[in-house]
């Protein structure tokens, strides 16, 4: 069964917090997402270029918190992260702190199959992208009002927010409206085969070339076709220290336990007792998938070849 999930955050999603033009204006953008990645499934096309299509959609739109959606820094920049992961072979691409990178997704595949590396990271991955012949931005492309003036209410501090809406986690700034803006992609294409990637431009003012778990393999990207594609999005640090995605591919493969299982255990027991807070999206190698999440939303979406299809926001 070919199958895709995506996800474009989690966080305090609550329909408090949402207007009607909001949730049409989400409702169009997963689609569309939908649209471009299981077109490829649809067509027998392979898991990766599925969640690269889908993801690319969601990076160009600025809903969400990566590529042209992505937050400030400190320094008022875009610094984004991406990885990408292949099930059939355990190969994997990932980028770090790029800038003016149109689609950090796109980069994040070349890197895995034409860099003889895993990881590259900001000047050197932009030469790499250059040499590659990938797409670049201006920082007018970058530029999003509601982001600008929501960092600005912060750059003269030393707290960070999640996404654009800040947040009530320790060194955050104190809002309750906030939310993991990460975007990212599963799929099972139609011979078993898995794939994952994340893509996000982080947290609003963080400082120090900091990187959360997106591009990390293993702890916000994973994908095994023994076991599961998963991508990750909450608060990076909690995640990065669990290795969350790795973790629920280990519960599958060492102690039998199922996808949703294995997501369980880790999302709303492991993360929970640690202070961690977000969520995931998983896919197993019959199609299988998982919605997990701790906070109050997550948005998201599925679509499968039983005719499924799936898009929602809140806790269920």
């Amino acid at each position: 069964m070919t199958t895709l999930v995506i996800h474009g955050g989690a966080g305090n999603i609550t329909p408090a917090m949402m207007t009607k033009e909001d949730e049409q204006a989400y409702d169009l953008g997963l689609k569309m997402a939908l649209d471009a990645g299981y077109e490829i499934l649809h067509s027998g096309g392979a898991a990766m270029d599925a969640v690269v299509a889908a993801i690319t959609e969601l990076e160009n739109n600025p809903l969400f918190n990566a590529g042209r959606g992505s937050v400030f820094t400190k320094k008022g920049l875009h610094e984004m992260d991406a990885a990408l992961m292949n099930g059939k072979d355990l190969s994997a691409g990932a980028v770090a702190g790029v800038r003016n990178i149109k689609n950090p997704i796109q980069l994040a595949k070349e890197v895995m199959l034409h860099s003889g590396h895993v990881f590259l990271s900001g000047n050197g991955a932009a030469d790499f992208a250059l040499s590659r012949g990938l797409e670049f931005a201006t920082d007018d492309y970058f530029f999003n009002k509601l982001r600008y003036d929501q960092w600005v209410k912060i750059r003269d501090s030393d707290f960070t927010q999640l996404d654009h809406e800040g947040d009530n986690l320790k060194g955050m700034a104190p809002n309750p409206d906030y939310k993991f803006g990460t975007v990212g992609a599963v799929a099972c294409d139609a011979e078993g085969n898995l794939a994952a990637g994340t893509s996000t431009g982080g947290m609003t003012n963080k400082r120090f070339g900091r990187i959360g778990d997106s591009p990390v393999v293993g702890a916000g990207t994973y994908a095994n076709n023994a076991t599961c594609a998963i991508s990750c999005t909450g608060h990076g640090e909690y995640f990065l220290r669990a290795v969350v995605a790795h973790d629920i591919s280990c519960l599958m493969e060492y102690k039998g336990l199922s996808l949703q299982e294995a997501c369980n255990v880790v999302v709303k027991d492991k993360l929970v007792k640690m202070g961690g807070e977000g969520g995931l999206i998983a896919v197993d190698a019959t199609g299988n998938y998982d919605f997990c999440f701790n906070s109050a939303g997550m948005y998201r979406a599925m679509r499968n070849s039983k005719g499924e299809e799936v898009i929602a926001y809140y806790g269920v």
